[in-house]
C-alpha cells in the first residue's frame, strides 16, 4: 500500500507512461502508412538523354542523378524514420520487461 491510500484502495497508474506507450507507436505507423502512400502515388520520373554541346555555352546539371523521383525519395525518408520510432518503441518495452 501506498502512504496515501486507505486501506482496500489501489494506486493509479501513471497516466503520462501509458499514454507515451499508446502515441508514440501510434505516430510511428502513421508516418510508415504516409510515407508508403507518398511513395507509391509519386512513382513517374521523366528520362531524357543529353549529348556533348561545345557551342552552346550550357552546363547540364542533373537533379541528383536518381531513377527515382524527389518525392517517392521523401515517402521513403518518412517511412524509415517511422520504423525507427517502432523500432525504438519496441526496444524500451523489451527492456522494460526484461527488469
Amino acid at each position: 500500500m501506498g502512504d496515501n491510500n486507505k486501506f482496500g484502495e489501489q494506486s493509479t497508474p501513471q497516466p503520462a507512461r501509458s499514454v507515451s506507450a499508446v502515441v508514440v507507436p501510434l505516430l510511428g505507423l502513421l508516418a510508415v502508412i504516409v510515407g508508403l502512400i507518398v511513395a507509391w502515388t509519386n512513382q513517374s520520373t521523366n528520362f531524357g538523354w543529353f549529348a556533348y554541346a561545345p557551342l552552346s555555352d550550357t552546363v547540364f546539371v542533373g537533379n541528383g542523378g536518381a531513377m527515382v523521383s524527389q518525392g517517392t525519395q521523401l515517402g521513403l525518408v518518412v517511412t524509415v524514420v517511422g520504423l525507427l520510432v517502432l523500432a525504438f518503441r519496441a526496444g524500451l518495452a523489451i527492456g522494460r520487461r526484461s527488469r
